[in-house]
C-alpha cells in the first residue's frame, strides 16, 4: 500500500534537515493540508510519493532558512521592492520569451532558477552568474539536457535564467505549481478561491531576501499572477503589469501538453480527457480575471504584448515595451538581447508540437471559453 504523506511529518523532517525549527508564520499550513490531502487520494505510485515527498521538504527547508537569514538581517525588511514589473497572461503566450529578454538587460534584476532553489546565502551582484551554486546548477543541467534534448521544446530555462514566481510562492503552498502533480481538483479549487495575501507578502519577503547584496528594479514573471492581481496590488501598489497575448486555442494546447508532461511524473496514467477540461478552463479563467481586473483598475494599468510580434520583431516589441514602462532602452539593453536571441533560437532543441484532440478538445469546444477576449482584443491567429 502507498505510504500518505503527513504535514506534521513533512514539516518535522524540514526542520531536521535545516536545523532550524521557527517558521516566520503558519500561513502555509493550510494550502499544505488541503494539497496533501488531494494528493494522498490521488493513488500516486510509490515514486511520485517520494518525488513529492522531496519537493514538499525543499521547500519547507527553503521558507526555513529564508526566515532565519532575515531574523539575522532584519534591516532587509525594511527595503521597499519599487516598481517592480510583474508579466502574466494565459499560460504559454510568450511569458518566459519576455521574462528572458527583460533580464538580458543588465540594469534590471530578475530571480534567477539557481538561487530560488538554494537562496540562502544571497548572492552579491557581482556573483549572481559566477556562485559555485550557479556553476554546478550549469553543469547538472548540461548533463540532463544530454541525456533528454527533447525537454528543451518545451520550456526554455537555465540556472542562470528567470524563473517563475511560482517556485517561490511554493513555500507559502498556495500556487498552480502543486495543483500540477495530478489529477487534484479539491485543491484547485481551494487555491482559485483563497485569499493569497500571505503568499504575496511572503513572496515580497523572498525578494527582499534576494537583494539583500544584489540589489536592483525587479522582473517577475508567472502567468498565474493573472488570477489575483488585486491582491499582487495590495502588496504592489506601484507593480508595472505585463500581460501577453497569444491565440488562446494555440496556447490551451501548448498548456495542456507541459501540464501532461508534469503528470507523467507523478502519476501511473496519465488522464488526457482530465487535462483537456482543466487547462481550457484554467486557460479562460486567467483572461477573464485580467480582464475583470482591467475593467476596475483603467484601460492604462495594464500594458499589452503580442507574441506574433514579439517573436517576429523582438527589439521594436521591447522598444515600445520600455517606453510604456517609462524605462531607458539603453544600447546595452539591446545588446544584451540581441545576445540572448542569438543564443536562443526558437526551435533550437526541436518543435513543440501538440493537438488539442490529444486531450478530447476540439477548436469547437474550446473557442466559446474565450468569445469576450477575443471580442475584446484583436489577438493574431495561428489556425
Amino acid at each position: 500500500m502507498t505510504q500518505k504523506l503527513d504535514a506534521d511529518n513533512l514539516i518535522a523532517g524540514a526542520q531536521d534537515t535545516a536545523g532550524l525549527e521557527r517558521f516566520d508564520s503558519d500561513s502555509f499550513r493550510e494550502g499544505l493540508e488541503v494539497f496533501l490531502a488531494d494528493f494522498n487520494n490521488a493513488n500516486a505510485p510509490e515514486t511520485a510519493v517520494e518525488r513529492v515527498r522531496g519537493n514538499v521538504e525543499q521547500v519547507l527547508v527553503n521558507r526555513l532558512k529564508t526566515t532565519d537569514y532575515l531574523a539575522q538581517r532584519p534591516e532587509l525588511l525594511a527595503r521597499p521592492i519599487e516598481r517592480p514589473v510583474f508579466v502574466f497572461g494565459i499560460p504559454r503566450t510568450g511569458t518566459t520569451l519576455l521574462s528572458n529578454l527583460l533580464a538580458a538587460d543588465p540594469a534590471r534584476r530578475s530571480p534567477l532558477t539557481w538561487e530560488i532553489d538554494d537562496p540562502v546565502p544571497p548572492a552579491t551582484s557581482a556573483t549572481l552568474y559566477t556562485d559555485q551554486r550557479a556553476v554546478d546548477r550549469l553543469e547538472f543541467e548540461k548533463q540532463m539536457l544530454a541525456a533528454r534534448p527533447e525537454m528543451g521544446k518545451y520550456y526554455r530555462n537555465s540556472a542562470i535564467y528567470p524563473n517563475e514566481c511560482v517556485f517561490f510562492m511554493a513555500h507559502d503552498f498556495k500556487t498552480l505549481m502543486w495543483e500540477s502533480r495530478g489529477k487534484l481538483p479539491n485543491y484547485r479549487d481551494w487555491l482559485m478561491a483563497t485569499d493569497m495575501t500571505s503568499a504575496y507578502e511572503y513572496h515580497k519577503r523572498f525578494l527582499q531576501l534576494l537583494q539583500a547584496d544584489a540589489p536592483g528594479t525587479w522582473n517577475l514573471k508567472m502567468p498565474s499572477h493573472a488570477l489575483w492581481i488585486p491582491t499582487l496590488l495590495k502588496v504592489y501598489p506601484d507593480a508595472r503589469l505585463v500581460w501577453t497575448h497569444r491565440d488562446p486555442l494555440t496556447a490551451t494546447g501548448s498548456f495542456c501538453s507541459l501540464i501532461s508532461l508534469a503528470h507523467q511524473a507523478f502519476a501511473d496514467t496519465v488522464d488526457t480527457a482530465w487535462i483537456g477540461q482543466n487547462c481550457s478552463w484554467q486557460a479562460a479563467l486567467h483572461a477573464e480575471r485580467i480582464m475583470d481586473a482591467r475593467d476596475d483598475l483603467g484601460e492604462d494599468r495594464i500594458i499589452d504584448v503580442h507574441y506574433g510580434e514579439l517573436t517576429r520583431e523582438p527589439i521594436e516589441t521591447m522598444r515600445n515595451l520600455y517606453q510604456s514602462l517609462g524605462d531607458e532602452f539603453t544600447t546595452e539593453a539591446e545588446s544584451g538581447m540581441r545576445a540572448w536571441l542569438a543564443d536562443n533560437a526558437q526551435d533550437k532543441f526541436g518543435k513543440h508540437e501538440y493537438k488539442l484532440a490529444q486531450y478530447s478538445l476540439s477548436k469547437e469546444q474550446v473557442a466559446p471559453l474565450f468569445d469576450r477576449y477575443l471580442e475584446r482584443y484583436d489577438v493574431e491567429r495561428e489556425g
